[in-house]
This record gives structure tokens, C-alpha cells and sequence, in this order.
């Protein structure tokens, strides 16, 4: 531990000086004899004074939670010799708070007597943590010397960020040809009905429509769409990051969005990508199953906003990440140039896409004067003409606001998917 003077061991060394400086001067004992107790004192405690020997031990209920959960941690201390009175801090990183606010204790330590503390921790935000920088502080007995160590446990706390519940998935515009959850258009075997037409030679016998053709001079059957799966990849705007009140981050939103539209697609049985597409570029290639999910996890974790002036494009990204006739997600707040890029470079390439923004406009400051509010007026027509750019080109742009459910996003989407495809046709 650090040992450090304190201010009365300093008023006392300087009092016992000024003393002998004065009983110098005056050629008097009595300021010398006034100020000898204070001189010993002092002496006797950088003499004397020991530096206690207190440990600690670290540890944490788990090392995984999920966004919003709590999670102990516990504290264990022990001393050689007994401890008056012990300052104990706890320092949680920023996304990490102690119930209660409660993260100084005071407690007394018995000579080989471990002390248990407990404090549960609340994650307030996903993210990789190193938890609980740890600070001890305490005095000798007669307050001469302060004694501090700081221990680092080195603990890891990984936070998975909280998903966004979906009732319905957006449907591709192609399916693939492995077996899935959703419907093809295109009619083999399956179990979903498609279609009645007349028997063929060779047509099955088990799919003869019967009710149909006793009401008929011929024999009809039955059309099936087959069930296939859906390759879909999530495009994550990492360029910006915005925080608007109660510290809501759009990167922690757009985070649990591509968690949730992962999870929903990979219990159908549906093969998943995941493209990073910010500072630094990450990706992962189309893959179904719970390895997958722990794969994007892992990627969404260290989803981080980076300042970056190099222009990035399509270009950069694996081709394998981005397969044919897969449908893509992109979450982003639509406000980096080279994103918007990114997807007009994607359409333009016969890409399946479909774009979830996240309305800025709840991160920002309302304007102070009326040259302000001119200035947004103009940024939103900006922003407005962009969508209706991107919707000419069969790309549903749907507005995911504050305080709105990501499933009323999806919705729009799939109405767009719905009808405004027709007429674009």
C-alpha cells in the first residue's frame, strides 16, 4: 500500500520547526520545551508506523448477463493485523452502476478474520467490461500516515444487449433452395396449397384434389409451395453514434434491433449475416444455428462508433458475406454519406434491400431561434428527398422514432413490400 503524510503530521513537523526556529531566535527553552511532544509524536510515528497488510479478492456472481440484469459482486478482505477502520471504493466502469448507489463502505477488520461485502451491480448498457477497479484506504491509529493500494481484478463482464421483440419477419423477395420456415413462390412439394390444375401424367396420386374432381369430368391436383430458407444479412451503421436524453445512444439501439431481427430469423431456421460497416469493417458469412447467434453476439459487443475520414464502400466487404438473392437489413440512421452510398451501391447491384432508420431527430436539441429551425427545416426536406430516392428504387425506407416498437418499423416495411412494389412494377 501507498503511504502518505497527512495533514496533521505535517502541522505537527511544522509546528515543532517553527518552534525550534523560535527558541533560536528568542535564546528561550520554553518554545522548544512547547513544541518537543509534537516533534516525538511525529518522530515516533515515521518510526513506528507500520504499513497494514490487507488483502482483497474479487469476484462476480457471472460473467454474462444480459442488458438490464444484475449481477453480484462480492468482495472478500483480509488483514494480518487489525484494521481500525477501512475504506473500501468500488469503480464501475460507465454502463455498470451499484444498486442503491451504494459503492463506499466502511468496515473494521479483525486479525485473520475475512469481511465479506456485497454489491449488486445493475448493466445499464451492452458492452465488454473490466469490472470493479477496487480502492483500499485507511489510517494509522493516531492519523499520522494514510495508507492506499488499488487492486485490479481483472474480471470480464460481458453485457448482451436486450433484443427487440418481433411478432412477423420481413419476406424475401427470393427464397433459397435449403429447407425452412418460409413459404416459396414458386410451387413444389411442400404443404402450403398454391394452386388446383388438371392431372398430368406422371403427377403424384396422393395429391389428387378428390372433392374437386367428383364435380368434374377429369381429375385435378393440388399445388404446394415448397418451404425454403431465407438468407438474410443485417447492415449495422457504425459511422455515427448519437446520445439523446436519459443517455440513449442510437448505436445501442440500432444494436439491439440487428440482435433481435437475428435472433427472430435464426429460430426459423434461416441462415444470418452480419456486416459492421463503419470505422472498421466487420462481417460475418451467412449461417443459421445457436453458434451463429453467438457468433453475432460476440460482433455486437464491440460495435463501436470510430471516427474515420476514409471513404468505404461495398467494395471493401467479402463477397461471400454478401450472397445472391439475399435479403439485407441495413439499421442506420441514414446521416454518413458513405453509408448512403453503400446502399445505393447495393441496389444498384440487384441487391434485396430494405433499410430500418432511426429518426435522429429525438437525439437532438430543439433550435434556440428561428435561423435554427430554418436550418432543420431545410435538413429534414434533404433527408426527405433521400427517402423518396431510395423508394423510387423498390427500397422501403421505414422511420423507427423513440419510444416506438421495432415491430411498428417492420410493419411499414412490409407494406411497402406489400403494394408499392406493384406499382413501381
Amino acid at each position: 500500500m501507498t503511504r502518505r503524510p497527512t495533514p496533521r503530521l505535517r502541522a505537527y513537523l511544522l509546528l515543532g520547526a517553527a518552534g525550534l526556529i523560535a527558541g533560536i531566535a528568542l535564546e528561550r527553552p520554553e518554545p522548544v520545551l512547547l513544541v518537543t511532544p509534537l516533534l516525538l509524536a511525529g518522530l515516533l510515528a515515521i518510526l513506528l508506523v507500520d504499513e497494514p497488510a490487507v488483502s482483497a479478492t474479487v469476484s462476480l456472481g457471472a460473467d454474462r448477463v444480459l442488458e438490464g440484469e444484475d449481477v453480484h459482486l462480492e468482495v472478500v478482505l483480509r488483514s494480518v493485523r487489525p484494521v481500525p477502520w477501512l475504506e473500501v471504493a468500488v469503480a464501475l466502469p460507465a454502463g455498470l452502476v451499484a444498486r442503491d448507489d451504494v459503492g463506499v463502505f466502511g468496515v473494521r477488520l479483525e486479525a485473520d478474520r475475512p469481511r465479506q461485502l456485497a454489491v449488486d451491480v445493475a448493466a445499464r448498457r451492452w458492452g465488454s467490461y473490466r469490472v470493479a477497479r477496487l480502492v483500499l484506504r485507511t489510517r494509522d491509529r493516531f492519523g499520522f500516515f494514510a495508507f492506499e493500494a488499488t487492486v485490479e481484478p481483472g474480471l470480464a463482464l460481458r453485457v448482451f444487449p436486450k433484443p427487440e421483440t418481433l411478432r412477423h419477419a420481413i419476406r424475401p423477395a427470393e427464397t433459397q433452395l435449403s429447407a425452412g420456415n418460409e413459404v416459396s413462390r414458386r410451387r413444389g412439394d411442400g404443404v402450403e396449397f398454391a394452386d388446383v390444375r388438371q392431372y398430368a401424367p406422371g403427377d403424384v396420386i396422393r395429391r389428387v384434389n378428390w372433392r374437386l374432381s367428383s364435380r368434374r369430368p377429369e381429375l385435378h391436383v393440388n399445388e404446394l409451395h415448397p418451404e425454403s430458407s431465407t438468407e438474410v444479412v443485417i447492415l449495422l451503421d457504425t459511422f455515427t453514434d448519437l446520445t439523446g436524453p436519459n443517455d440513449e445512444s442510437s448505436l445501442a439501439r440500432a444494436v439491439r434491433a440487428a440482435h433481435g431481427i437475428a435472433n427472430h430469423y435464426l429460430r426459423r431456421r434461416d441462415r444470418v449475416g452480419l456486416i459492421a460497416f463503419g470505422g472498421s469493417i466487420r462481417w460475418l458469412v451467412p449461417a443459421m444455428g445457436l453458434a451463429q447467434s453467438y457468433r453475432i453476439v460476440e460482433v455486437l459487443l464491440d460495435a463501436r462508433a470510430a471516427v474515420s475520414i476514409l471513404w468505404k464502400g461495398v467494395d471493401l466487404i467479402p463477397p461471400r458475406s454478401l450472397p445472391p438473392n439475399a435479403l439485407v437489413i441495413a439499421v442506420t440512421p441514414l446521416l454518413d454519406d458513405r453509408t448512403i452510398e453503400a446502399l445505393l451501391d447495393l441496389r444498384g447491384r440487384g441487391f434485396d434491400l430494405a433499410v430500418i432508420e432511426l429518426r435522429p431527430e429525438g437525439f437532438m436539441a430543439e433550435p434556440l431561434d428561428a435561423f435554427g429551425a430554418s436550418a432543420r427545416r431545410l435538413w429534414q426536406l434533404r433527408r426527405d428527398q433521400l427517402r423518396e430516392r431510395l423508394q423510387r428504387l423498390g427500397v422501403p425506407v421505414a422511420a423507427w422514432a423513440l419510444g416506438e416498437p421495432l415491430d411498428a418499423a417492420l410493419e411499414e416495411v412490409r407494406a411497402f413490400r406489400r403494394y408499392a412494389r406493384r406499382a413501381l412494377a
